[in-house]
């Protein structure tokens, strides 16, 4: 095929070479577009989403802290949960497990135990997890110290289908005694957050509290809060629902 010596082989070969030359670029751009497609097709090149929070904690939950307890004055006042508090049955208060959590509550000094029922919202101080009845604070010999390290355990819910419901979670920034004094804290922070409501407090009533934001995910919210404290505020994450 190339038989006319060097100089008509050049010749031969360029006609051959020279035009796919012409065509590389065209070529890689058609690859290009094509590789793209399949990606798209196959799913490469797509975020991954990622995973949703649960609804709720999972029993064998467990959380490790301060525990306190509290009678006098809020026995037979409503709860956070609308029931009457009776600091003899075994309830406590917890920020953000779901109303009607049943967890079990160990006393890590003296390894004493109690199972109560999360019916109310608080301890609203910080390093405190959850706040005891007094009957349950008796069972694990919390009533003469007052604070004791413990663990706590979710063990189930009484109303799993409450707990099955998407949470809700927010930013307690304060509580006040009247409106008037709770308003004028929320139009400093509407300064720099929204949204912020005043909202009237069962414990104790006549009382006004404070809440920042409103959150599908606990995660968002402690960042949030976290932020907020950053800048000086004492802040709690609470579950609404």
């Amino acid at each position: 095929m190339f038989s006319r010596g060097p100089e008509g082989d050049k010749t031969e070969m360029e006609s051959f070479v020279l035009p796919l030359r012409r065509r590389l670029p065209a070529l890689a751009a058609l690859a290009a577009l094509l590789l793209a497609a399949l990606c798209l097709l196959s799913g490469c090149g797509r975020r991954k989403r990622a995973p949703a929070p649960p609804v709720a904690p999972s029993p064998g939950w467990t959380e490790t802290g301060i525990a306190s307890w509290y009678g006098n004055p809020y026995h037979g006042r409503k709860t956070s949960s609308g029931e009457v508090f009776d600091m003899n049955q075994m309830t406590a208060a917890h920020r953000t497990l779901p109303l009607g959590a049943i967890v079990k509550v160990t006393n890590l000094e003296n390894r004493k135990t109690v199972a109560v029922r999360i019916n109310d919202r608080g301890p609203f101080v910080e390093g405190r997890i959850i706040d005891l009845s007094r009957a349950a604070a008796r069972e694990i010999g919390l009533l003469g110290p007052g604070l004791a390290r413990v663990r706590i355990e979710l063990t189930g819910y009484s109303n799993p289908d409450l707990a099955r419901e998407p949470p809700l979670f927010t930013i307690q920034a304060g509580a006040f005694p009247d409106r008037a004094a709770a308003e004028s804290y929320r139009a400093r922070l509407r300064r720099k957050y929204e949204p912020v409501d005043v909202v009237p407090s069962l414990t104790p009533p006549g009382s006004f509290r404070i809440f920042v934001g409103r959150f599908g995910d606990q995660r968002e919210a402690e960042a949030a809060a976290e932020q907020m404290r950053k800048d000086g505020k004492e802040v709690f994450v609470v579950r609404v629902r």
